[in-house]
């Protein structure tokens, strides 16, 4: 092979072309390239910090849905107290009223039984005025026997 001037001339272009390259081309895919580099590397940063802000926001909400479980119970514990609560003044109620209509009965059934009694003094006058005139056989006089009768009816 001989070394001419083409050969020479070509060797001179491709330095030129390679410093020329080095020079303006390569700095700025370099430039390119680090900023790339860049991105990629916040990007991933990013993604780390977005897992870590996941993994804290997990259990945020675990440590709310607990507490949020742990409110729920107590309002049920408190609405199960109240509830019993409910049943027993209804109950203390229904006794207070109980006490109530056994009371005025037992008052009622107190006067009807008064009233049989009286009822029961008169017809026994009635009847011994009546047997009292057969056994005689004469007429007796009401009037001059009632304080006697209602002595016997007091009695009774």
């Amino acid at each position: 092979m001989n070394i001419n001037l083409t050969l020479i001339g070509q060797s001179l272009t491709f330095i030129v072309f390679v410093l020329f390259c080095m020079k303006y081309v390569w700095p700025a895919l370099i430039g390119i390239m680090v900023q790339r580099e860049q991105r990629i590397a916040d990007g991933l940063e990013a993604a780390d910090r977005a897992d870590k802000d996941l993994e804290l926001a997990k259990k945020e909400a675990k440590k709310k849905l607990h507490k949020a479980k742990e409110q729920a119970a107590t309002i049920i514990d408190q609405a199960n107290k109240r509830g019993s609560q409910i049943v027993e003044e209804a109950k203390e109620q229904a006794r207070a009223e109980a006490d109530r209509i056994k009371t005025a009965a037992q008052a009622e059934v107190a006067r009807e039984v008064s009233q049989a009694r009286e009822e029961l003094r008169g017809k026994v006058a009635a009847l011994a005025l009546a047997g009292a005139e057969k056994v005689l056989e004469s007429s007796i006089d009401a009037s001059s026997h009632n304080a006697m009768l209602d002595k016997l009816a007091a009695e009774l």
